[in-house]
């Protein structure tokens, strides 16, 4: 799994959106709490209904990890991801941690090996590997 910053795609959206697994009881959970509290600039997406024709091709590994498309085009994955999603609330303070020098390379391994882990139990096919 790739948690590196793709090249922008050309999808302009008004607002940043928030590509997210509906089908997973706490991804759901912690997106209706980033829903009610955001400032009204952040659209959440359910990859299983709402993935533009564009992204398709990379639905697998949009399942394994968030992925967030910016109002421009540019996608943030993983903690990136959280951090600029979170930033649309008045508790965007509270992740920046997350994102500093000496915490950054800490919490990207633990989010991957989560994010991984998370994916393999609800999509472990045998075939897919991210």
């Amino acid at each position: 799994m790739n948690i590196s910053k793709q090249n922008s795609i050309p999808l302009y959206h008004s607002k940043d959106t928030l590509y997210y697994d509906a089908s997973c009881p706490l991804c759901s959970k912690e997106i209706k709490h980033l829903k009610n509290l955001q400032q009204g600039d952040l659209y959440c997406a359910d990859i299983h209904t709402e993935l533009p024709d564009a992204l398709t091709s990379q639905k697998e590994a949009m399942l394994g990890i968030l992925h967030l498309y910016k109002k421009d085009g540019e996608c943030m994955q993983g903690l990136d991801a959280t951090v600029e999603a979170w930033s649309h609330t008045g508790y965007g303070w509270a992740f920046r941690f997350l994102r500093w020098p000496m915490s950054r390379p800490i919490a990207d391994k633990v989010y991957s090996m989560w994010a991984k882990k998370r994916y393999q139990k609800k999509y472990a096919c045998g075939v897919c590997q991210l």
